[in-house]
């Protein structure tokens, strides 16, 4: 997939699964709520009491994340085994880091915007605002290498 349709399919998406690795150099991934617009900077949240995602990218903040699109599976013969599944997805590898400052509150607000667009929905069909804004962790990922890729299924 070439660079631009790569960088276009990020932002059609809001879902990317995440990994880092232990201390131990165990691999963990998690899937993310994310928000990708341009360039090289891609945000990332979660819950505010930490856990192994931020540990893991306070020890090493390299990471890798996948974002994919599965389509139909294209039967082959004479077995499943000569089937191909149609799909596109997206790897990013980068730095990540938590967002601070003293416009935190803003970037978190923007973040939420930019994802209920995302996601087809309003914030106005919702009572309060981000009432839990103190209570996520956000993250901005620096994407250093972005590779894309599209199987189109079977090539007969």
């Amino acid at each position: 997939m070439p660079d631009e349709q790569a960088r276009a399919f990020l932002r059609q998406h809001a879902v990317a699964h995440a990994g880092t690795r232990d201390a131990a150099g165990w691999p963990y991934v998690v899937p993310l709520m994310y928000v990708y617009e341009e360039g090289a900077h891609l945000f990332l949240h979660t819950g505010g009491r930490g856990g192994h995602f931020l540990a893991n990218t306070q020890a090493d903040p390299r990471i890798c994340i996948s974002v994919s699109e599965p389509g139909p599976m294209h039967h082959g013969s004479p077995s499943p085994c000569n089937s191909a599944l149609v799909y596109k997805s997206v790897i990013g590898y980068g730095k990540v880091q938590v967002c601070q400052g003293p416009d935190l509150t803003e970037q978190k607000t923007w973040f939420f915007d930019r994802l209920l667009e995302r996601l087809g929905e309003s914030r106005a069909g919702y009572q309060a605002g981000y009432t839990m804004l103190d209570r996520i962790i956000l993250y901005e990922v620096n994407l250093e290498i972005i590779t894309g890729k599209v199987n189109v299924g079977l090539h007969h």
